[in-house]
């Protein structure tokens, strides 16, 4: 399944309302760290059908990292039915983001 971009106006209809576990990659485009998880959330992405992953940009959508009560990024969030179930900040390696997702 492909990355879908998140934004204030698709959160609610893609992540809120999902029947799938979500991944969610809160990044910025300045962000060393964050360049070196994207493409492994990408490969997430591309692997696991059973689960909807997004990338908020936080420049681009300040509300929702403010939501979210982001200070650092990268930051992962796993959500289930509309509820921040697992986090993660800075960047980790593949495994421990698979194992976020159990």
């Amino acid at each position: 399944m492909s990355v879908i971009t998140v934004t204030k106006e698709n959160f609610e209809n893609e992540i809120l309302k999902s029947d799938k576990k979500v991944l969610l990659d809160f990044w910025a485009s300045w962000c060393g760290p964050c360049m070196m998880v994207s493409p492994v959330v990408d490969e997430i992405a591309e692997e696991k059908s059973d689960i909807k992953v997004g990338k908020i940009n936080v420049d681009e959508e300040p509300e929702l990292a403010n939501a979210f009560g982001i200070s650092s990024i990268p930051t992962l969030f796993v959500m289930e039915k509309g509820k921040a179930v697992n986090k993660s900040v800075g960047a980790v390696p593949k495994a421990a983001i698979l194992d976020m997702l159990k």
